[in-house]
């Protein structure tokens, strides 16, 4: 494995944006006395959209396994707490890969 400049020049430049980002996000919040209605509407809407670009690409681009997993983890999820959920979608891709192979 070598030592390539690029890749390390834009691992540095993500660091840094993803620092101002944060630390933008940060003096704004802390510089307001209120908090706009719209602004809390978005900031209560990040982690559904962070959950969705990890769960997304799993889904489509993974196997039958991967798809039957969050399946059932989603079903799952709608009824019980999160960690019953985990053990469920777990058990379905162990069956799945016991039973079918892959």
């Amino acid at each position: 494995m070598e030592f390539d400049l690029q890749m390390v020049l834009v691992i540095l430049a993500s660091a840094v944006a993803t620092y101002a980002t944060r630390i933008g996000g940060y003096v704004l919040i802390t510089t307001m006395k209120r908090i706009p209605p719209r602004m809390e509407a978005a900031l209560n809407a990040v982690p559904a959209a962070v959950l969705t670009t990890i769960v997304a690409p799993a889904f489509f681009d993974g196997g039958w396994d991967s798809k039957l997993a969050l399946v059932v983890a989603l079903i799952v999820g709608l009824k019980v707490s999160h960690t019953w959920m985990l053990v469920a979608a777990w058990l379905a891709v162990m069956a799945w890969r016991r039973t079918i192979g892959f």
